[in-house]
């Protein structure tokens, strides 16, 4: 299908779209973050496995990467309103990453405070400030010197 300005759309429809999200969800988990340390009193360089997190720029590099589509934020965004027969699917994506976020913050898998602000999850605090004057400034209340 075309869109309004004549070019073929890189990702044919919804379908194809959630097809390489799957392979990204695949390729993401099969390779994890790996992490050097240093370990013992001799420094004994070793590396251990982190589960890698979902996310949408990982998604779009993972696409790019992989030469379909450079730049998936149009679909996301819905840019002209030419990708609306996307917007489920695309709602659907972000669900799935937030999701993979918070229970693996929750879980300590991923670190619980960069992924409450990446989902917009911190306690937000209202502090009342109210201000008291230092002195009375009541005219009916005289001071005897």
């Amino acid at each position: 299908m075309e869109n309004k300005s004549g070019r073929p759309n890189k990702i044919k429809d919804p379908q194809h779209l959630w097809e390489l999200f799957q392979e990204y969800k695949i390729h993401t988990k099969n390779n994890p973050i790996l992490k050097h340390t240093f370990v013992g009193k001799d420094g004994r360089s070793e590396y251990s496995e982190l589960e890698r997190p979902l996310t949408i720029e990982g998604f779009e590099n993972y696409c790019a990467d992989a030469g379909i589509i450079k730049d998936l934020s149009h679909y996301f965004a819905n840019t002209n309103n030419r990708y609306k027969r996307f917007l489920t699917i695309c709602t659907r994506i972000r669900r799935e990453v937030r999701s993979d976020q918070i229970s693996g913050g929750m879980a300590g898998i991923y670190n619980p405070s960069i992924t409450q602000r990446l989902n917009n999850l911190v306690d937000k605090q209202e502090i009342a400030h109210v201000e008291q004057p230092l002195f009375n400034d009541d005219e009916d209340e005289e001071i005897d010197e």
